[in-house]
């Protein structure tokens, strides 16, 4: 017999008390474990609050100190996302740490429980629609259990909902009616549909639309196809797919058939929005990478994009942008986009516009605006201290640091703290501040670099970044006696911002129409978003309108001027 059954005793009531004794001290020892499961619980839910609310706090204080003074990094969009990737997985854990401790808590009396302390939320917007649920009263007292009960008021408790996307075939009948007299039929014109001769014809008709296949396909629905696919990056396989499984399988090439028509129905619309750009004061411009699908490979194509933005120096005229697409990147395209315009261009040094700067051009010279960030950025490469510190914190090669760098990237940051107060303010008090300001900062600098430069060899990294400044210190320092320039051209960085994000996402155009496709829908969407604009909803306001719209005032129809239909017709 084991050791251990033979110290036990034979008596039977002897045995259970034993083991009445030993399941108490296992119940104590379970006790414990769950009081102490509960206070581990409890005190992780209490850090990961603390480390959310850091993250919070942080994540405010950057935008903050973003919108009052300006980027004072070239990096500091990307910590702004950076901290708000951090931010929304640290509020996750912290959610789920609290309901965790919630679980611990409640299975012991000993322990108090933990509540996160969170902002109070914002109230729903007043013009989203409600709907009124009443939960089924008493219909006898709880206590004593009579009915003579009498209303003492409600609580509400609101809740933001989602209804999921609904789809439906609309049927529009037109009756015919024959003439006793002349036996002539009559019948109401048939309605405009932006794609003619019907476009939806599904792969498999699903049992929801059973009865009823559409002949055509809706301006909403036209309007969502084209904002996923130009606006959020969406390829149309994908969103075919995501269709199917709602039980509306439309063909891929249906849905391209939509686009073709969509684009083709805006081109009147586009072409007042490439006017109006075009005869702006003022341009910023710039172009992008665009991957180009090719024989067995892909081709590298350019998107270029002329922003028309008058709001820093006081402008009143709405902003708006137009793209062009090209195979390559030859300076025929620039000078083809801009061959009237004429006026202020702010671009990078870019050698296909040394053309549009002569001063013979036909119809007359375009007067080059420097941007002072394409010529901070070589600078800041080699005076970035914080990323020297994580090279070395990584243990890699640390950058080479150069005091000259550090101290021209220090003097063009005092021009951009000159600039932030005015910006907004109208072009002669900017002037104004310039002259007075900014002007010896600039000398000083052109001092400066002059003498650096005598100290460099022609192959040195910095000298070039000195000479890209000094060889064209007319364009750098233009914006001294035009209050109408700016000290960068972000404007147009931030119109194609979109179009770097979704590389990732379509990979690449199929054809030159493709892109040239792109880039008109490219155009009507960023002016959107620039106005303040739904562009979805713009999209389908216009397509449903456009065909029936009088040619002289489609103006009405432009972004900025746009009213929807129901709010066209209550006016």
């Amino acid at each position: 017999m084991d050791a251990a059954f033979s110290d036990l005793p034979d008596d039977i009531d002897a045995l259970k008390a034993a083991l009445t004794i030993e399941r108490a001290k296992m119940r104590e020892v379970t006790a414990e474990r769950d009081v102490g499961a509960a206070e581990l619980a409890v005190a992780r839910a209490k850090a990961s609050a603390d480390l959310a609310m850091i993250a919070h706090q942080k994540l405010r204080i950057a935008k903050l100190e973003r919108q009052l003074y300006g980027p004072r990094s070239e990096r500091s969009s990307l910590l702004i996302d950076q901290l708000a990737l951090q931010f929304e997985e640290l509020e996750a854990s912290a959610t789920e740490d609290e309901l965790a401790a919630e679980i611990a808590v409640a299975k012991v009396t000993t322990v108090t429980g933990f509540k996160r302390q969170r902002p109070e939320r914002n109230t729903f917007p007043e013009h989203l629609p409600r709907e009124r649920v009443v939960i089924e009263p008493p219909t006898a007292c709880d206590c004593c259990g009579g009915n003579r009960l009498r209303k003492l008021g409600e609580d509400v408790t609101k809740t933001l909902e989602s209804i999921p996307r609904q789809w439906k075939v609309i049927e529009t009948v037109r009756e015919k009616f024959t003439c006793r007299d002349r036996e002539k039929i009559s019948q109401a014109p048939a309605p405009f549909h932006v794609i003619a001769r019907g476009w939806a014809k599904l792969a498999k008709v699903p049992p929801a639309l059973a009865g009823g296949m559409p002949a055509e396909g809706g301006a909403n629905l036209l309007a969502m196809i084209l904002f996923e696919k130009f606006g959020q990056h969406q390829p149309l396989n994908r969103q075919a797919e995501r269709y199917a499984r709602e039980g509306v399988p439309i063909s891929l090439s249906t849905m391209a058939d939509a686009v073709g028509s969509g684009c083709k129905a805006l081109e009147p619309v586009l072409r007042l929005v490439e006017a109006y750009v075009m005869a702006a004061e003022r341009l910023h411009g710039d172009d992008t990478t665009v991957p180009v699908l090719a024989k067995g490979k892909t081709d590298t194509g350019r998107c270029w994009v002329y922003v028309k933005d008058d709001k820093p120096f006081g402008g009143s005229s709405p902003p708006a942008a137009m793209f062009y697409y090209s195979r390559d990147r030859k300076g025929e395209h620039p000078q083809m986009h801009l061959a009237k315009y004429v006026g202020l261009f702010q671009a990078d040094a870019f050698e296909g516009y040394r053309k549009l700067y002569l001063t013979d051009r036909s119809p007359g010279p375009i007067l080059e605006a420097g941007c002072w960030v394409h010529a901070r950025r070589p600078f800041f490469a080699m005076a970035d201290l914080e990323q020297n510190a994580r090279q070395q914190a990584a243990g890699k090669k640390a950058i080479v640091l150069s005091p000259i760098a550090i101290e021209v990237v220090r003097r063009i940051d005092a021009l951009f703290d000159i600039e932030r107060p005015i910006n907004g303010k109208s072009a002669e008090e900017r002037r104004m501040v310039r002259q007075e300001l900014s002007r010896p900062l600039v000398d000083d600098l052109r001092v400066y670099l002059r003498e650096q430069r005598a100290k460099l060899s022609s192959a040195h990294d910095l000298a070039k970044a000195i000479d890209y400044i000094l060889k064209r210190w007319p364009a750098f320092t233009l914006f001294l006696s035009n209050g109408r320039v700016c000290l960068s051209n972000n404007a147009a960085e931030r119109a194609l911002r979109g179009i770097a994000l979704g590389r990732k996402s379509w990979m690449f155009c199929g054809s030159d129409r493709g892109g040239q496709r792109a880039a008109a829908l490219y155009s009507l969407i960023v002016t959107c978003k620039m106005n303040d604009i739904d562009p979805q909803a713009w999209l389908a306001d216009v397509l449903a309108r456009i065909a029936t719209h009088p040619a002289h005032r489609l103006d009405e129809l432009l972004p900025w001027n746009w009213k929807p239909a129901t709010a066209s017709a209550a006016a």
